[in-house]
């Protein structure tokens, strides 16, 4: 009897230790399960244990700045009448009783003349005459010969006022969105951005676009801080839009932080994507097993696999030892991009930590059946 009480207890222990082993939760797959699935083990994944010369080959300049074209537009003269402008006419007449002025005056003012889609405006004696393309001095002298020969030396004054004709719109996260004229002060786009009141938005993660056409530039706003070419000419009808970098990457396994993150300046590496989720989980992760998964363009597989012809899209999974004597200042040369995901795996003891916790309880759970089974033997 005691022989079969023996084996009813190694056999109820054995059997929840292992149930116990296989249904422990886990946080995702360990170093080696995601090594066994790579291409070289039968897998559809490139596992690639990242060198300094794969963190180079790995690198994407962003896609960001202003093309040629935006660069090259000349600055617009703040004096040239487009459609759209608003204008104010004086005339000034040397008869008391003039073709436009009221009795006993000489002075007359045409406030709000709008010039029209064509290029156009219209002057009472004087007709239709063509505005747009030219300085108010041109088209006062216009104005002037077409009434002199109704009215003897008239004096005439035209003045732009702000209007539509040469504007941008600026949205965003700005001091004061709006419909802005271009004016000496905001020909230039830093010019326009300080006539809005400024970005209202962190520096670090401030992008800028202009809309121009069917064409649009972006840059960083700490680029334009930096670079005084990027402080491109403006032309009417620009949108300019101030809004926050959207791109992000997911943080999962052993970090400070399980989440989706905003990056937090135009580019980072994987050491400063890890700062910012605060850390590698002393507790937990396993320096050696730090991933980045991500798919490829051919053009970069091409240059990080060392072949020709790669597919599109193929996914990869770099590996960053920490452990290893240049493992920081490899993390530091591997750029961290939008849609990434950083895994960090466990380290191995805390799956045995775990099996043993699980382990204690089962051994505890088994004698309570054990003695069951005294009981009911007796």
């Amino acid at each position: 009897m005691q022989d079969i009480r023996s084996l009813i207890r190694l056999s109820a222990l054995v059997s929840m230790v292992l149930t116990s082993a296989c249904a422990l939760p886990r946080p995702g797959p360990n170093l080696n399960e995601i090594v066994e699935g790579s291409t070289e083990n039968g897998g559809v994944m490139n596992v690639v244990l990242v060198s300094d010369p794969i963190a180079r080959a790995s690198n994407l300049d962003i896609d960001l700045g202003f093309s040629q074209s935006f660069r090259g537009a000349r600055a617009q003269s703040t004096d040239m009448i487009k459609p759209g402008d608003t204008l104010t006419l004086t005339v000034w007449e040397n008869v008391d009783n003039g073709l436009l002025a009221s009795v006993g005056q000489k002075v007359t003012t045409l406030s709000g003349v709008q010039v029209d889609q064509g290029g156009g405006i219209f002057v009472p004696y004087a007709g239709r005459l063509q505005a747009a393309g030219q300085t108010p001095d041109q088209l006062r002298r216009l104005i002037t010969r077409s009434l002199d020969a109704q009215t003897p030396d008239p004096q005439v004054e035209v003045r732009r006022e702000t209007g539509d004709g040469a504007s941008v719109s600026i949205i965003g996260g700005v001091g004061s969105q709006g419909v802005y004229p271009i004016v000496p002060s905001t020909t230039k786009l830093t010019g326009m951005i300080a006539q809005a009141g400024g970005v209202t938005l962190d520096p670090d993660i401030a992008q800028i676009a202009v809309r121009r056409g069917g064409h649009t530039g972006r840059i960083f706003l700490q680029d334009l801080y930096d670079d005084p070419q990027l402080d491109i000419a403006l032309l009417p009808n620009d949108k300019i839009i101030v809004e926050e970098d959207r791109r992000t990457f997911t943080a999962l396994g052993g970090t400070g932080t399980q989440a989706l993150v905003k990056f937090p300046r135009g580019r980072i590496n994987l050491v400063e994507a890890l700062a910012t989720v605060g850390g590698l989980n002393g507790n937990v992760s396993d320096p050696t097993g730090i991933f980045v998964f991500r798919r490829e363009t051919a053009a970069i597989a091409d240059r990080v696999l060392g072949v020709n012809g790669s597919a599109e899209n193929q996914p990869f999974a770099y590996v960053v030892d920490l452990t290893s004597p240049a493992g920081f200042f490899i993390a530091r040369e591997f750029e961290v991009r939008d849609g990434d995901t950083i895994y960090i795996t466990e380290a191995p003891f805390v799956g045995w930590s775990r099996v043993l916790e699980a382990t204690a309880g089962t051994l505890n759970f088994g004698t309570t059946i054990v003695n069951a089974a005294d009981v009911l033997s007796d």
